[in-house]
This record gives structure tokens, sequence and C-alpha cells, in this order.
């Protein structure tokens, strides 16, 4: 059954290196993470052996990137009619689904494991601690799996590449604001706290932060796959009902 996948994975995979708007989106990872980094985050003014910046933009970065990865998943499919094609080779919706979320996930992967320099550059400027490092690359990595997972689902419920970009981001950033003291303090005055509590544990952020730290605690690790499986099975749904129509 995984042979489907890998395959579908691997095309994919291909598809996206096929053409200059891969190259270009890395480019503009790699760049918006340095100035980011480099710039805006005063990398060199706090005086500090970490990459505290670069990792604080990530949760940004990957609210409007992974989008623009996601968007075209299944939008580009229904628009031009190919995923009609698709759904009548024998393979079930679930693996489709989950070879082309592996093949926008390793994309990501690759945009993230080159921006390495930097990694390169706080080392040989200090000592960190490179196991935060490693967890936080992780943290990154879950993070943006989850964007790209809900991307995926809103991309199968669209025509528009536009639309499934301008919704993903917009569904995302919900999501990154729930654990926000601003969205907390405005249910603190009324709502239960059990209710405060379940809407800050839904914050990309708060789990984010938590594994950046280099405290790879369980419970966050589950949280984004959690988030990844439910959008993915979410997408699997949406196809089938297609199929039906």
């Amino acid at each position: 059954m995984m042979g489907h996948v890998w395959t579908i994975a691997r095309r994919e995979l291909r598809a996206y290196f096929a053409t200059p708007v891969a190259y270009v989106f890395i480019v503009i990872f790699v760049a918006l993470s340095g100035v980011f980094t480099f710039y805006l985050g005063n990398f060199f003014e706090r005086e500090q052996a970490d990459l505290t910046p670069f990792f604080g933009f990530h949760p940004w970065l990957h609210l409007v990137l992974a989008p623009a990865v996601s968007m075209r998943l299944w939008a580009e499919d229904r628009q031009s009619g190919s995923v009609e094609l698709l759904m009548t080779l024998p393979i079930a919706a679930w693996q489709a689904v989950l070879g082309k979320f592996l093949a926008a996930w390793c994309f990501i992967a690759v945009a993230l494991a080159l921006t390495f320099p930097t990694w390169i550059t706080v080392n040989y400027l200090g000592e960190p601690d490179n196991g935060v490092i490693i967890a936080a690359y992780c943290g990154s990595v879950l993070m943006a799996g989850a964007y790209l997972a809900i991307g995926a689902c809103i991309s199968a419920a669209c025509r528009s590449q536009v639309v499934a970009f301008v919704t993903t981001v917009v569904v995302c950033f919900g999501f990154l604001l729930a654990g926000f003291p601003l969205v907390l303090d405005a249910f603190a005055g009324w709502a239960p706290e059990v209710l405060v509590d379940t809407i800050a544990s839904l914050g990309f952020l708060t789990h984010f932060n938590a594994i950046s730290k280099g405290v790879l605690d369980a419970r966050d690790i589950l949280y984004f796959l959690l988030v990844i499986a439910a959008f993915l099975y979410a997408n699997a749904i949406v196809l089938d009902l297609g199929r039906g129509n």
C-alpha cells in the first residue's frame, strides 16, 4: 500500500524541482531567514551565541510560505482536471493525499536544511547549545507540516490557487494566534478556565516555543502530529466526496 504513496511523493517532488518556482521559493526562504535573523532580529547586537532570533521568525515565515507551497497541491489539479484522472487510478484517496503531502513536506525540509550557513555562523562565533538548535529545527519542521496539512485540505476544496492560499493563511493565522494573550484575555473574563486552557493549547506558537527552547515534550510533538493527521484525514474525505459526485 505504501508503494503507491512513495510513487506519488517522488513524482510530486520531481515536479517541484522541474520548474524555476521551487528554486525561487528556496532562495526567498533562505534570504528572508537571513535578513530576519541578522537585521530585524539584531543577531550581533544581542551578543549571544544562539539562534533565538532565527527560529523566532519561523512561525511567520511558514505562515506565508507554507500556504504558497500547499495551494497548488490539489487546486491546480482541480483546475486542470487531472484530479479526476488521478482518482480513477487504483489507489485510495488517503494514498494520494499522503503522497502529495510528503512531497510538500520534504520540499519544505530541504528549504530548512539549506539554512545551515546560519547554524555554521553561530558555531563559528560562539559555543551554542546545538541540542537546542536541533530541537528547534525539529519543531520548525513539525509546524511547517501542520501548516501544509491545513493548506492541502483547503486546496482540495478549492479550484483557485489564490483562494486556497488566502484561506489557508487566514486559518493558519487563527491557529497561530490561539495561544496569544490578546486572544486568551478576550475569553478569560467570561469563559470557564477549561475553555481558556483548551484554546491556549491549540496555539501553534505555544507548542513551537516550547520545542524551540530544547524541550522535546511528547505532548508538543503529538499535538503537531495530530493536527497533521486530522487535516490529512479531512483532505481524504473531501476527495472522496468529490469522487462520489
